[in-house]
């Protein structure tokens, strides 16, 4: 895993609001709060290209299921997940933002341990 994710502000912003709110397992705000002291924070404009963020297509490996998943990570108010349009605040999207390519993420989420591996990310216009 990298060290330090990077994060545009309003992403960042929408992480600290939804663990402020409590909406995270105990483990889950421990390595977020973490995280986010480390974050770097970004303008949308300076994000890195193969950085997960929202607005992305992200292709990804989940290593415990041995599934390669391709999901667009939104908003929570444009989350579908029939159209795998995946919420940057569900179990996925919060283990995966602010990761780049490459990066093997594991992360103590509310449904079970997850194990991703990011294979690729694409801005969406």
């Amino acid at each position: 895993m990298s060290q330090n994710i990077i994060l545009t502000t309003g992403t960042y912003d929408l992480i600290k609001d939804h663990v402020r709110r409590k909406k995270v397992t105990i483990q889950e705000e421990e390595l977020l709060l973490s995280q986010l002291k480390h974050a770097t924070q970004v303008l949308r404009k300076d994000l890195p290209e193969d950085i997960v963020s929202i607005n992305r297509k992200v292709t990804y490996k989940d290593h415990i299921n041995n599934e390669e998943k391709t999901i667009l990570l939104v908003g929570p108010e444009k989350a579908k997940v029939s159209k795998n349009k995946i919420s940057v605040l569900s179990d996925e999207g919060i283990a995966m933002v602010g990761y780049k390519e490459g990066d093997i993420i594991e992360w103590p989420a509310k449904k079970g341990n997850l194990k991703l591996e990011i294979l690729k990310v694409v801005e969406v216009a």
